[in-house]
């Protein structure tokens, strides 16, 4: 158990670190070299894959890593179903038996595509994963449930969006998410941008919550449960929080409320201490952006600053490591 003292208030953590810590001593490189050799290999025979990629490898977690690896590196995000399918949840959000349709045709619309060209949307990859993991003697449960991107704004009706992956490994329950390990969808340029990400592999769960939410609140695998409203709320954090293990802590809030002349304090666990050097602060409104690089206080693996904004009015306060963007916060400072 950790107290730490921010200004007049005392947080408590418990560490429960990235997961996939639990299997440090475990060398990866088998397993993706095996993934790597079955590149573009076609999804007609399941087992045969299933076999081709867990049969070489003696430990559940080889295995499972092969065959997330391959899924994440050679599945295609679909981008014409993922917009389709946005608007139908949306449209059937407040009817569940048209919603319940809807899923039904679907899900057969995204599994043949997945079989005849290798592209499908969340659905398809965590359906695939359990798939290949079940053929291959490992226990994979497929999650529904909220995913947080920066489409989802504080505030709005939550609708579920998103399917991943518990994995069952040496009598434990681990998170991963092969679709956002794949790459992420560009919607202005309207395409999928393929950019493996090892962070979702076997996630943190307190990390892992702050941008998935599941239906069924026992697969948070979390110490504390968050409500789905705290999880709308929160700040947003992007992918290279899961690269750089970043966790936020304070404000638990996305949008934060100030008056002038005040300031607010921001705490953070890290997972990476050589990345400590890297980060920044980036504040921006239209086209004016400035960077601060405050000086950070520590106290084991958390560390704080406190910022005292210059400027009135809404803007976007970013934390950065190097170029790479990490947690988001709205600021909205007030006169009084």
């Amino acid at each position: 158990m950790k107290l730490f003292f921010v200004g007049s208030f005392a947080i408590f953590f418990n560490y429960t670190w990235a997961q996939r810590d639990d299997f440090k001593n475990i060398d990866f490189q088998a397993a993706d070299s095996i993934a790597s050799h079955y590149t573009g290999y076609d999804l007609t025979n399941l087992p045969e894959l299933s076999y081709k990629l867990s049969g070489p490898l003696t430990t559940d977690v080889e295995k499972f890593r092969a065959i997330y690896t391959w899924v994440s590196s050679n599945i295609t995000n679909d981008v014409g179903d993922y917009q389709v399918n946005k608007k139908k949840r949306e449209k059937f959000h407040d009817r569940p038996e048209a919603l319940r349709e809807w899923n039904d045709e679907f899900r057969k619309r995204i599994f043949d595509k997945l079989r005849r060209e290798k592209k499908t949307v969340c659905t398809g990859y965590a359906w695939l994963i359990a798939e290949l993991s079940g053929m291959a003697d490992i226990n994979v449960k497929i999650i529904d449930g909220y995913g947080r991107t920066a489409a989802v704004h504080p505030g709005d009706r939550p609708i579920p969006n998103h399917s991943w992956n518990a994995v069952e490994l040496d009598n434990q329950w681990y998170l991963c998410d092969a679709t956002w390990s794949s790459g992420g969808i560009s919607l202005k340029q309207n395409t999928f941008i393929a950019d493996y990400n090892d962070g979702y592999f076997l996630a943190d769960p307190d990390l892992f919550v702050l941008n998935h939410y599941p239906l069924d609140t026992a697969w948070l695998l979390t110490d504390q449960k968050i409500s789905l409203e705290d999880f709308i709320n929160g700040p947003l954090v992007y992918k290279h929080a899961f690269t750089h293990r970043i966790r936020p802590v304070q404000p638990s809030e996305m949008n934060i409320r100030l008056v002038k002349n005040e300031s607010v304090e921001f705490v953070f666990e890290m997972g990476q201490e050589e990345v400590v050097d890297k980060i920044s602060i980036e504040t921006s409104r239209g086209s004016y952006v400035k960077t601060l690089n405050p000086p950070l206080e520590r106290a084991g693996r958390f560390y704080s600053f406190s910022f005292q904004p210059d400027m009135k009015g809404r803007f976007d306060l970013h934390v950065k490591v190097g170029d790479e963007y990490v947690i988001s916060y709205s600021v909205d400072v007030r006169r009084k």
